[in-house]
């Protein structure tokens, strides 16, 4: 690769950084919340999405591909599609960012308002700045900059911006890879929504994703009698203790994966009772699993479905058990896979450090290409500030971020 017009792009991306903050502070101001999470979809950011690609004229074709779904205005949820040509079609080199955001959450908890950038000591701080507003600015200055210096890129080269991440894909990536023959095996695709600081991180590989609500029934009476009910919340309580033990029952290591171990930790727990005086005859809890590939999750399931018919019998309750999310783990993508050796090259060239094939506990839209057949990489150099209060991104790690998807736009 020649060294001087990669130098001389990696300059042309530093002048961008006024723009890249100007982006962000613009998709910021434009909310986009999916309707599982009370909003009204994505349409908004990505109408003003659409029009400032056409307007900076970067790429050969821009398609979009809506969604049906009723429960936003206007009834889609937008998937948008840019191609840059390259020198050959042989494969693309797609980079995939998603559009839609999480609620702020407590307000108080923010030091500045979630939709309005701010930028300070070289971050930009908002809702969605690095989830996945970080992904999506960085590959577009990145072609910009090869467009803007009359270079054409190696082979073809995707940006997608897709909808509905945040709430399952299911109007997102996995609507395109299931409605519309867009992706093919061989194609280089690399996801920028997990990372690590020093951008060593490449995620090839996942766990698999199980959360399970629990609902317990007892019998609910007033609290200075509790022998004429039964204290669900006593039961489900016992039963999140008992649950612990999954750790030891399943101790198994993965060295690919931080943690290396599978992880089972009861999360969320719905109201049951308004008033202190009150023995809950219901109650419901939520338990968060992220297993390692090598066991099997009908396996764990059995072993849960046994710890809660121990706690009926003890306590004299009903369980009911219901998957509110599964995605077994898609086959990874192996860590000498050409997608990988490109991108640790350009990351090298770039930040100076060695990249490291790993895998996370954590899920992202990468699982649904390979469960395709298509070789997907996550990483992207961020402090991993995603869905907490003063969610920021660093501005210089923008601008990196751009160097090495130019540099790997170029690679033949």
């Amino acid at each position: 690769m020649d060294a001087k017009m990669l130098a001389k792009i990696y300059k042309t991306i530093d002048t961008y950084r006024d723009a890249m903050v100007l982006l962000q502070e613009q998709l910021t101001a434009i909310p986009a919340l999916g309707p599982t999470n009370d909003g009204d979809g994505e349409a908004k950011k990505a109408a003003f999405l659409q029009e400032w690609l056409e307007k900076e004229n970067i790429f050969d074709t821009i398609e979009r591909y809506d969604s049906p779904d009723d429960r936003v205005p206007g009834g889609a949820r937008p998937n948008i599609v840019a191609i840059m040509k390259g020198k050959s079609s042989k494969r693309r080199v797609w980079v995939m960012g998603h559009s839609d955001i999480v609620p702020p959450g407590d307000l108080k908890l923010w030091d500045s308002d979630p939709y309005k950038v701010k930028v300070e000591g070289g971050r930009i701080y908002g809702r969605g700045v690095e989830d996945n507003q970080h992904g999506i600015v960085t590959p577009l200055f990145a072609a910009r900059a090869l467009k803007e210096l009359g270079k054409t890129p190696a082979y073809d080269v995707g940006i997608v911006v897709v909808a509905d991440e945040e709430t399952g894909s299911g109007h997102g990536i996995q609507y395109l890879l299931k409605e519309h023959d867009i992706f093919k095996k061989g194609d280089f695709v690399i996801v920028p929504d997990a990372g690590v600081s020093d951008g060593t991180m490449i995620e090839v590989a996942e766990k698999s994703i199980f959360w399970l609500k629990f609902e317990t029934k007892g019998k609910q009476c007033h609290a200075s009698t509790p022998a004429q009910g039964i204290n669900a919340h006593r039961a489900a309580a016992n039963l999140i203790v008992r649950l612990g033990k999954l750790y030891e029952l399943y101790p198994q290591r993965n060295e690919v994966f931080d943690p290396p171990i599978s992880t089972f930790e009861p999360t969320k727990k719905e109201a049951n009772v308004p008033n202190i005086n009150t023995i809950p005859g219901d109650d419901v809890f939520y338990l968060d699993m992220r297993i390692l590939p090598e066991l099997k999750v009908d396996d764990v399931y059995k072993t849960i479905g046994a710890m809660a018919k121990e706690i009926e019998k003890e306590f004299g309750v009903k369980i009911k058990m219901d998957p509110a999310q599964r995605e077994d783990a898609a086959p990874a993508t192996p860590p000498d896979a050409p997608v990988v050796k490109a991108l640790s090259a350009a990351i090298k060239d770039v930040y100076n450090v060695k990249a490291k094939p790993m895998g996370i506990g954590g899920g992202t839209v990468a699982a649904f290409f390979r469960r395709a057949g298509i070789g997907a990489v996550v990483w992207s150099k961020i402090d991993e500030v995603a869905h907490q209060p003063n969610e920021y991104t660093i501005i210089d790690n923008m601008v990196g971020d751009a160097k090495v998807f130019a540099h790997l736009f170029l690679q033949e």
